[in-house]
């Protein structure tokens, strides 16, 4: 019974980062303003190119875990990639953003990724 959801929530989340990068190319002031720190208007869209594909990055790399690698893995993976939006909590306080945009966006977001680490590891 823990299994189905461990790896659900888990290929939840990878599809979930895939779409917040795959915006950020697409619509890249509008994914900005979401992630809790605006876009200047004249500022390098480069970077928010960057934030796309790391996100779109971060989800493939979950993807082939969840498909060719077992559920340590994935956990391992999942305990790594908390990282970035435990850092994305940081960067949206440390610049101006709200923070109920730093906590309740992505400190909950790393929060959830340790509990499917913690799914996994006990899958």
């Amino acid at each position: 019974m823990l299994t189905p959801i461990a790896y659900g929530l888990a290929v939840f989340l990878v599809v979930f980062i895939i779409v917040i990068g795959a915006r950020f190319l697409v619509s890249p002031r509008v994914a900005a303003d979401g992630f809790g720190v605006p876009a200047k208007p004249d500022g390098d869209a480069a970077y928010l190119d960057v934030k796309g594909l790391r996100d779109i990055t971060s989800g493939v790399i979950g993807l082939a875990l969840i498909l060719f690698a077992d559920a340590d893995a994935v956990g391992w993976y999942m305990l790594a990639v908390s990282l970035t939006p435990f850092g994305d909590t940081l960067i949206v306080l440390r610049h101006g953003g709200t923070r109920a945009a730093a906590f309740g966006i992505h400190f909950a977001t790393a929060v959830i990724v340790w509990i499917s680490a913690a799914l996994l590891f006990a899958a």
